[in-house]
């Protein structure tokens, strides 16, 4: 549900990395009483203008292999403030449909998720007024697909969704607090800085290769960010080369801009900034080998099975 365009998120994060820190407290979410008693919606997080839930009863797997959920599904929550419903009702260009944002209460979502891959998928939406009544709903075909990571909106259900059915710690993953890893630092000329960081939450191994998402920024002297690359990456840890699978660029000129990439792998060479970074993730590789095979189907899942105690 991207309810926030991919700009002001992405700058919002901008922020808070240069801020060095979470944000406040922020308010709880109450959910309205005939809902309550048909479901037990449990609470996942919540922010100034979003309160989202999700109901563990109604988790199911809905594929496997080799033992190993590929496909699982649910009915997830999200109420509104005034500022929320007012965005969301933006974002969708609904407002012939609900012209008063004080008459969106709620939405409810079938959502699918697939680990291996990181994706979530909008199957149907409902939207509701604080009658209980629907003032919108749509059912997506084909799903409207999305790759999770920490900008993402749907985060948070991802990692309520996948820990209820793998308990393998994904939520305590994403608040760790080294859940950043700095890979490299370099200075150039006149003080400028670059300094790059590896999200271990989208850590995965995938035959020989690694991805992950990484952040990069480059500041002047005083701190002033000058440019912003957020990508995934494919490293191939043995042979010492990767590749930019998607990216972002920001620029104080041009704002957020996808990134041309021509698919290869490049090679990073000894005494390169980047050549520590190679080194620090081998050293992850190594040591992290359960979180980085955890949804994997190809292999014996006999450690899944004893963390898990099935």
């Amino acid at each position: 549900m991207k309810r926030i365009g991919r700009s002001a998120l992405l700058l919002a994060a901008a922020a808070v990395f240069a801020a060095g820190g979470p944000p406040e407290a922020l308010p709880t979410f109450v959910v309205p009483r005939a809902e309550a008693a048909a479901v037990n919606w449990t609470w996942i997080a919540s922010d100034q203008k979003y309160g989202k839930f999700f109901a563990p009863s109604n988790v199911q797997v809905r594929s496997s292999l080799n033992g190993v959920a590929t496909c699982i599904s649910a009915w997830i929550k999200t109420t509104y403030t005034a500022d929320g419903a007012q965005e969301v009702i933006e974002n969708y260009g609904i407002e012939s449909s609900i012209p008063d944002p004080r008459a969106l209460s709620y939405s409810l979502a079938l959502v699918e998720v697939r680990p291996q891959e990181r994706m979530i998928s909008y199957v149907q939406e409902n939207f509701y007024g604080a009658d209980g009544k629907v003032v919108w709903s749509k059912v997506y075909e084909p799903p409207k697909e999305y790759e999770v990571n920490h900008q993402s909106f749907e985060e948070d259900y991802y990692v309520a969704l996948v820990d209820q059915v793998f308990h393998h710690g994904e939520r305590a993953r994403k608040d760790a607090e080294d859940r950043w890893k700095r890979l490299w630092i370099s200075e150039g000329a006149g003080g400028v800085t670059t300094e790059s960081m590896a999200d271990t939450t989208t850590m995965r191994l995938a035959g020989s290769n690694l991805i992950y998402w990484e952040w990069q920024e480059t500041k002047d002297k005083s701190g002033q960010v000058l440019e912003i690359k957020f990508m995934k990456k494919a490293l191939n840890p043995d042979q010492g080369t990767e590749k930019i699978v998607k990216a972002d660029l920001w620029t104080s000129a041009a704002g957020w801009q996808p990134m041309e990439t021509d698919g290869r792998y490049e090679t990073i060479p000894k005494g390169s900034a980047a050549y520590p970074g190679l080194e620090r993730l081998r050293a992850i590789i190594k040591g992290y080998q359960y979180w980085l095979n955890r949804y994997r189907t190809d292999l014996p899942q006999t450690a899944n099975a004893k963390k898990t105690g099935k």
